[in-house]
Parts: C-alpha cells; sequence; structure tokens
C-alpha cells in the first residue's frame, strides 16, 4: 500500500481538531521559515510545545532544518554504514577496511559525511574492535549490532559538538516510564547498553546516561528515509511540535543533508498549536491510543480519541448484529476497557435497537482476526479486495479503518495493474473508482485536512475515472456542451489542487512524479477546454 505518513515520536500533549480549509493556489504562502514563526510555550501538561507566531495558509513553511543526527533505525535491515543501502547476503558488499563495518562499496557517497559513516565514527568503531563482532557468515544477525549506531553518534557529539548534544540533552527522554517496561528497558540494556559498555569498552559512557539517549531517541526521533530506506533523525526545533490525531502540519525530509521541512496543511492562526500526529491517522482510535501508550509513553485525550464517533466518520464502528441499523461504537473510548454498545436510540419503537453490549476485548479479539485477513492481502488483488468489503459490509462501518485501508489501496491499483488498466476499464470499473475515491476524501477531509499527501494522491487518482468517462461519454455524443464543461471544470479544480499539493513533495518520491502528471494532463486538458469553446 501507498506510503503515506511519516511518524515522529515525542510526548504528551492536549489537542483539538482542526477542520478542513479550502485555498486556491494563489493564497498559498511562500514566505521562507524562520524562528519568527513559532513560539515556545510551557505547561504542566504538555510540557514544552510549540505555537503559531503568526497566521498561516496551507502550504506555508513553517520550519526547516538538517538534523542533529540520523542513522539506522532499530532492529532494521542489514545497511550500509554510509549511504544506508539495504544490503544482502548474496548481493554487492564491502566491509570497511578499517573498522569492518558494512559498507555498500568502498566509495559509497556516505563516507566521511556529517551524515553517513565519519571519520570520528570509524575510529571509534576500529579502536574498539567492534568489527571482529559482526558475523559475515550469519549475515542476517549482523542487523542487531546497528541498534547501538544512532545512540553512538548521539554520545560522540558529546565531544565533537557540545553545543548540539546539549540541545539533545533537553528533550524527553521518560526514563521513568520506560524503565517500568522490562520489554523496552530489557532490549536496550541487551543491544545497546551492553553493546557499547562492554562488547566495545566504551565504559566512559555510563549505562544511565546510554538508556536517557535510548529514550530520547524513542520518543522525539524523526522516522525519516528517501528512495525507500527508512531511518531516524533527531532536530534541534521540530521535536517540540505537539502531538494530535487531526494534525494541522505535514513534513517531508529531502536531499543529501536529510532537511526536514514542516509545512502547514491548514489555516494556522497566532497562539494555535503547531501539531502532527505521532500515530497513523488512518487506524481507529483503540489502536491509535495503544499504539502511542506502548510506544509513545502517553495517552491521548484529543477530540478525536474522546468523540466515540471519531468526529462523525465513524472509523471503528461495526454494524450491529441486532438491529442492522445503528452503530456498534465505544461508551468510553479514553478507556480501554469500557464496554461497547449500539447507538440506535431512536424514538421509533420499530427502528429501536432492543440492546446490545460487548466488551471491549471481544472487540479487540474480532478487529485483530480481520486485521490478520487483510494482512494477508495483495494489495494488487483488486477482486480479492472488493471481495472483502463485500464480505464485512454487515459486520464493519464503510469507513471503518481497515475498510478505509483497502479502499485506499483500490483507489490506486484500479487501472494500474494487469487486467484493470485504465484506458481499459469498463464504465462500472471507472464508476467505482470514482466512487471509491469521493468516499475516502469525505474521510480525510475530517481526519487529515487540507494539503496532505493523502489528499494530493487521491484528487490526482479522482481525476482519471471522471476524465475517462467524460471522454467516452464525449465520443457517444451523450453529452451537451455545458455538461461537457462541467466536468472539465470539476478535473482542472481536481489537478490544479493535486500539483500544488504533490509538488511540495521530493523529486525522487513517487507522489512528485504524480505531480509533474499531474501538471502534464492540466496542460492538455485547458487545450481541450479552449478548443471547446470554439467550437
Amino acid at each position: 500500500m501507498l506510503k503515506t505518513q511519516k511518524k515522529k515520536n515525542n510526548r504528551s500533549s492536549k489537542s483539538r481538531s482542526q477542520s478542513i480549509v479550502s485555498v486556491s493556489s494563489a493564497e498559498i504562502c511562500q514566505e521562507p521559515p524562520s524562528a519568527n514563526n513559532y513560539r515556545i510555550k510551557t505547561s504542566k501538561i504538555m510540557g514544552r510545545y510549540m505555537v503559531a507566531a503568526r497566521n498561516f495558509k496551507p502550504g506555508a513553511i513553517i520550519l526547516s532544518e538538517i538534523p542533529l543526527v540520523i542513522g539506522p533505525l532499530s532492529n532494521c535491515e542489514v545497511q550500509c554504514l554510509g549511504c544506508y543501502k539495504v544490503l544482502y547476503e548474496n548481493g554487492k558488499y564491502y566491509k570497511c577496511k578499517s573498522c569492518g563495518w558494512p559498507l555498500c562499496s568502498p566509495n559509497c557517497r556516505g563516507l566521511r559525511q556529517t551524515f553517513g559513516h565519519t571519520e570520528k565514527e570509524c575510529q571509534i568503531l576500529t579502536n574498539t574492535k567492534s568489527g571482529r563482532l559482526l558475523d559475515y557468515t550469519n549475515f542476517p544477525s549482523l542487523s542487531q549490532h546497528f541498534n547501538a549506531i544512532v545512540p553512538l553518534r548521539c554520545l560522540l557529539l558529546k565531544q565533537t559538538d557540545p553545543s548540539q548534544y546539549a540541545i539533545i540533552q533537553t528533550m524527553e527522554p521518560h526514563d521513568e516510564i520506560r524503565q517500568a517496561i522490562p520489554e523496552i528497558w530489557d532490549v536496550n540494556q541487551a543491544t545497546v547498553v551492553n553493546r557499547i559498555r562492554k562488547d566495545w569498552g566504551l565504559s566512559t559512557y555510563s549505562a544511565e546516561e546510554i538508556h536517557t539517549i535510548c529514550g530520547i531517541l524513542e520518543v522525539n526521533a524523526f522516522e525519516i528515509g528517501q528512495g525507500g530506506v527508512s531511518l531516524r533523525g533527531l532536530y534541534s526545533t521540530a521535536f517540540l511540535m505537539s502531538h494530535n490525531c487531526v494534525p494541522n502540519t505535514n513534513h517531508v525530509d529531502e536531499d543529501k543533508e536529510y532537511r526536514l521541512t514542516v509545512r502547514a496543511s491548514t489555516e494556522i492562526s497566532v497562539g494555535q498549536p503547531i501539531t502532527l500526529s505521532y500515530a497513523h491517522t488512518l487506524h481507529g482510535t483503540m489502536r491509535r491510543r495503544e499504539h502511542l501508550i506502548d510506544n509513545k509513553f502517553f495517552e491521548c485525550s484529543c477530540a478525536k480519541c474522546a468523540d466515540p464517533t471519531e468526529l462523525g466518520t465513524y472509523m471503528s464502528a461495526l454494524r450491529c448484529p441486532k438491529c442492522q441499523n445503528g452503530w456498534v461504537i465505544s461508551n468510553d473510548p479514553l478507556n480501554h476497557e469500557a464496554s461497547w454498545s449500539c447507538n440506535n436510540g431512536t424514538k421509533d419503537p420499530s427502528c429501536r435497537c432492543p440492546g446490545y453490549k460487548v466488551s471491549a476485548n471481544s472487540i479487540r479479539l474480532l478487529i485483530d482476526r480481520i486485521t490478520k485477513e487483510v494482512e494477508g492481502l495483495d494489495s494488487n488483488d483488486i477482486q480479492g479486495m472488493e471481495s472483502f468489503l463485500q464480505k464485512y459490509r454487515n459486520v464493519l462501518h464503510p469507513n471503518h479503518y481497515l475498510c478505509l485501508g483497502i479502499k485506499l489501496s483500490l483507489s490506486q491499483v484500479y487501472g494500474k495493474v494487469t487486467g484493470y488498466i485504465i484506458n481499459d476499464l469498463s464504465p462500472e470499473a471507472l464508476n467505482r473508482k470514482k466512487d471509491i475515491c469521493k468516499e475516502i476524501m469525505e474521510v480525510f477531509n475530517v481526519i487529515e485536512p487540507g494539503f496532505t499527501r493523502l489528499r494530493g494522491v487521491t484528487l490526482y487518482e479522482l481525476h482519471a475515472p471522471i476524465m475517462m468517462l467524460t471522454t467516452k461519454n464525449y465520443e457517444q455524443g451523450k453529452l451537451t456542451k455545458t455538461e461537457l464543461r462541467r466536468r472539465l471544470r470539476e478535473v482542472l479544480e481536481y489537478l490544479e489542487e493535486a500539483a500544488l499539493i504533490l509538488g511540495y513533495e521530493p523529486e525522487s518520491t513517487s507522489e512528485h512524479i504524480m505531480g509533474v502528471a499531474a501538471k502534464e494532463a492540466l496542460e492538455r486538458i485547458r487545450n481541450w477546454e479552449k478548443l471547446i469553446g470554439k467550437l
């Protein structure tokens, strides 16, 4: 499925929902970012957080900065230590002639680079003889050694750049909370603390400060990366953005310096918190909150989490098996153990639900079972995904997040896979693609409003079936000139916004390429529109 989000780890904050704002390209702010864009405030509940120092239009850059440190994710695949290219046992790889760690080649572009395998790092890994611990005969086992690389890079800043290390030390590690979670603390002890202190002999770093660095990374690091490679990075200011399950910003990382650029997705007013989501916005409340508690160490109580209907989207709702007219939703979504019941309380006795109540654990077991079924689907199997939606039409709300994920995939593969190429789609299939796009757009308008990657991609996908149907209807003489112009204007509006949004994506990404295609389609349709006007 399409990668739609990159996540950031941080701590708890209060949040508010953000309504969608429709803005034309002429209103987009292109002012360069500056420290005058935001202020840092402090509260007992939120700690430090960022608020807008001026009004922002969608697309405006709020901040743009290079990382303090970057490197492999925990439990990553074996990677080149310079450029982070994934390496394979039967593929080409090279051992650094000094430290013995894996590289893609002796001329890797990341050698001796600030955000790659630096001379200082190589020297430390060489002096500690860490390369001798790498068993290349058991290639997959190398990955466990990478857990300690980014913590080491943070610790090295203590000597190489004390000012940057000081910034890292201001970040929240949640040590007390993490120490009470053995599956987190013990793994860090074994794969990071013991690796650095015992295996590598760097006893100058205490176990306490290494654990704190691990916590800082878990809580504050952004998941970044280009060309299909996932990394984590710490940034000096961006970590201060607070969480909201309906965020008002989006961010991308680009260029060789992994620069993080944060843009407003919606209008943001002076004094309003500048937010992003640490959980996947396309997940339901129970799943989002469990993720935040387990991985980010706080309980979210934002408007979306507190509302049993998830701001009217019903992304977690089940169809009531008793009345078939109501939706089974949590009686208290901020309580993980609260029961769920049907919301059909109509005054009409013939429609009123006789009463249905189920435990949170039963809901959890049911959703876990269906989730496994979803995970077994091929994201290119249109018939398989359509069969899933049909199978669960009387179990899940049409907007349930499991259905939403399937629909997102369908919106993108209709027209692109064998047997369903766009030019060969029947009118029925074209209408199906169009309807799916519009259905998920209605939800995106609530949960990820404004200029977001999800919206840009879906707008581009939406234009295609409408354009194909319009062309076919016109060729068959089924459209009046007025109706033709109306449809062309609709398509142009979709393409204009898609081109604008996706134009912010890094040039190497599929989303940016889609944005270029949107611009080219715009030019063709505008020319056709002019031609129609002359007839």
